[in-house]
């Protein structure tokens, strides 16, 4: 059976290390290697994982931030839990006062007629 593969994006991480904590400071830089990205379409670059990425604009980003794909791109195990099964519990009011709200409860409200 092969493994199951995943993958971490480290683009901000990245950034930060070579002091560029603005999404916008790409935008002018991939603009002189021809790529015209919206201010948006950066953000969701930097800021969310890809799961589609044109060759182009991963050879810019190389460039521009003078590292190696290894360094943008990690690859990890897939996690096998699931993960939106013990939030439905919590919302169901299930698994204790750990899970979800805990003991922070809203007050029932009451409805008086006048």
């Amino acid at each position: 059976m092969s493994a199951k593969l995943d993958y971490q994006w480290n683009l901000r991480k990245v950034m930060a290390d070579r002091s560029m904590f603005s999404t916008s400071d790409l935008i002018p830089l991939l603009a002189e290697r021809d790529i015209t990205l919206s201010s948006s379409q950066v953000y969701r670059l930097v800021a969310e994982r890809p799961e589609r990425l044109s060759l182009k604009v991963l050879m810019a980003l190389l460039d521009i931030l003078d590292c190696t794909m290894d360094d943008l791109i990690e690859p990890v195990a897939a996690t096998t839990g699931r993960r939106a099964a013990p939030r439905k519990a919590a919302a169901a009011g299930q698994g204790g006062p750990e899970a979800g709200l805990g003991e922070l409860r809203p007050k029932r409200a009451r409805i008086t007629p006048t």
